[in-house]
């Protein structure tokens, strides 16, 4: 169970290192909060059956994450339709 947990946590600071490092692309920071996600998830997981409770929180974590993942893909296609490319630098107009 604690190598579960070392895991996880592991998942976690190289998700967070992913997201920091390549912030280039806009494809490449959503996957690494899509990581980071999962590694939550799967850290969630761990701390429910370690305490043996139900696992429907989990469901609605998990489908909040789904949510926030298709809502992040949607305003992807949506700049690369306007401006052409997923460049971050190229964003600067919208703010």
């Amino acid at each position: 169970m604690l190598m579960f947990l070392f895991f996880s946590i592991f998942m976690y600071f190289s998700g967070l290192i992913s997201f920091t490092m390549k912030r280039k692309h806009l494809l490449l920071m959503l996957l690494s909060l899509e990581f980071i996600i999962l590694s939550l998830f799967l850290n969630l997981f761990i701390y429910l059956s370690f305490f043996t409770y139900e696992y429907f929180f989990s469901m609605v974590f998990l489908t909040m994450s789904v949510c926030e993942g298709a809502l992040g893909l949607s305003i992807l296609v949506s700049l690369i339709r306007t401006h052409g490319n997923d460049y971050f630098n190229t964003f600067n107009v919208l703010w």
